[in-house]
This record gives C-alpha cells, structure tokens and sequence, in this order.
C-alpha cells in the first residue's frame, strides 16, 4: 500500500478497536514493512492522536483516551448500525436524545455513500417501535435538515401546517432544536413576521436551506430551552399534578422519563409526586399506568377525571361480548 494518506487511515482504523497490535500484525494486514508502521505510527502522533506502545512478546500498539475526540473511521456495518439507532431515536423523541446526537446524524448521513444511506433508510421503515407514547414522530431528515441550517446559520424555508390545519410558508432564521421528550420543536427568528417563533418539527414539511447565511440574533431568554418552556405555557393550559404511589421512590424514578418529575419518599413503600406544570394529562395518565404500581391521584381534578373515564372504558373493554 503506497497511498500514504489512505494507509493512514487504515491504520487508524484498527487502532480504534479495543486490542492491541503487534507491530508485525499490523505490517501484514497494510501490506508493508514494520518499520513503515512505526514511522505511520509518530505520524499519527504527530496530529495529536495518543497511540501507546508497549514493549515485549505480547506487546503492540493502541489508541489510547485523549483530550479530543478523534475521527472515527467506521466500516459499512459499523455505520449503518450507529445511523439506525441515532434516526430511530430522533424520529421519535426518545428522551435522552437531545440536539447533540441530532447534529451527530446530520454529520453522518452528510458522508454515508448512498449505497449505505438505502440499506440505513430500508432498516428505518421496517422497523417498528413496541411503544411510541403520545408523542408525534417526525422524519429524521427534517432534524438533520434543520440541525445543519442552524449549525452553519444559514436560513431555512419550510411548508409548516398550524394547529388549525392551515398550510404556510415560512422563511426562518433556525437558533435551536429543542426536544421535549415527546415531540421536536425547532426555536427560530421568523423573518415574514419579524419576530421569534417555535414550529412543532411533525408538522414542518420540505424544509431546505436557502444558502443565505445571516448573524445570529439575541434570543429573549436564557436559551431555547427556556424560551420553549415560556412558548409552551403561552399557548395551553398546564396542571400540577399530585399523586402517591404506592413503590419505593427508587422504584418509581427508574421507570418515570426525567422531564415528568422525581419522587420523593414518604416512607420505604411509597413515594409522593409532585409535577408543577404537567401540559398533558393524557400523558401523565399513560405515564402513570406503566408504573406497575398502585397510585392515587391528590389533583387536579381534571386528570381523576380522566383517570376515572380511562377505567370505565378499560373494564368494558374486559367484559364478555353480547352474542
């Protein structure tokens, strides 16, 4: 192998497994000598990757942690598995899944050759989640879209449908990707209406950068998150919530997402919990059901009411048919 550069990468390749390498191994599988491989190896060092070498019959070369995180060089397989799980995670709101790993994907898929991007698109539609929740699933490409205009700040046009079902036009400055948990909503400067608006990403349609960049504008609040919350109340009612479970808190905390609350132990069986602004009480009923644990609901009044409707219905669900 003469091409340096792409012998360099292929060395970086194997180093990135978890083993180490002897010399010698590592000289048979490029195809060159053992003293190549060492000067490739202070080469590599050179561009501030910490490959470590010990000494010894059983000793050999490996990438060790650094302060930076290098360029992963991944194979078809390896690929294809990490673009999977990051599109079924954003296509639906996982929670955990934030901006970061949104962007990670753009980055991804900007570099998959299409013969990866088919099999990576082909394992996305054949799958299928055990639970979705209530959240709205949307298209992964429509994050990456939208991650890459805001990143490079260059402006964004999209079809967005309203709440009303109204179709519009949007020509937008994107600041932020913001999830909830069980939706993505993206924060932006709207620049036919001269002001910051948030856009619910399910109902954003043909999204595509127009190539115009623009300086980012200061944003009213902290950042996107809190200027989602603001929005959020703004636009639907919220409860709080008050409930006793009948589990340990630990028990509770392990199967509750994080964005719902903590609770708080009353004694070693049971726990309290205490939601300040719950925007969903359909949601938190949901929530509750999969506890696998006995829960009485303090307030509001609103969601026993629901709770109350959702067993009446659940039990004649469970009665025999009439003939």
């Amino acid at each position: 192998m003469t091409d340096t550069p792409a012998r360099l990468l292929n060395l970086l390749s194997l180093l990135q497994t978890p083993r180490e390498w002897p010399g010698s191994e590592l000289a048979e599988r490029l195809g060159v000598t053992t003293r190549t491989i060492r000067r490739d190896i202070e080469r590599l060092r050179d561009l501030g990757y910490p490959v470590q070498a010990t000494m010894g019959a059983i000793g050999g070369y490996r990438l060790a942690a650094g302060a930076a995180m290098p360029p992963l060089v991944l194979d078809d397989e390896e690929a294809v598995a990490i673009a999977v799980g990051l599109r079924a995670g954003a296509g639906h709101a996982v929670e955990g899944i934030e901006e970061a790993s949104v962007r990670a994907l753009a980055k991804l898929e900007q570099v998959l050759p299409s013969r990866l991007r088919h099999r990576v698109a082909a394992l996305q539609a054949a799958t299928v989640p055990l639970t979705r929740g209530d959240g709205a699933t949307v298209d992964p490409r429509t994050l990456t879209v939208m991650a890459a205009a805001a990143t490079g700040q260059e402006r964004l046009r999209f079809a967005y449908r309203k709440g009303d079902g109204t179709e519009t036009q949007r020509l937008v400055e994107p600041h932020r990707l913001v999830s909830t948990g069980r939706r993505w909503y993206l924060v932006a400067y709207d620049l036919d209406r001269g002001d910051w608006r948030t856009f619910r990403v399910d109902r954003v349609s043909e999204p595509f950068a127009t190539g115009a960049r623009f300086v980012q504008r200061e944003l009213p609040a902290a950042d996107a998150a809190e200027f989602m919350s603001r929005s959020l109340a703004r636009l639907q009612p919220t409860y709080r919530v008050v409930a006793t479970l009948e589990a340990p808190a630990s028990f509770v905390a392990a199967r509750l997402p994080r964005a719902i609350g903590t609770p708080v132990p009353i004694d070693d069986r049971r726990c309290r919990l205490d939601i300040p602004t719950a925007d969903s009480l359909e949601w938190v009923a949901f929530r509750l059901a999969l506890l696998d644990c006995e829960f009485r609901v303090h307030e509001p009044r609103e969601l026993i009411d629901h709770l109350r409707e959702l067993g009446a219905r659940v039990s004649r669900a469970a009665e025999p048919a009439e003939d």
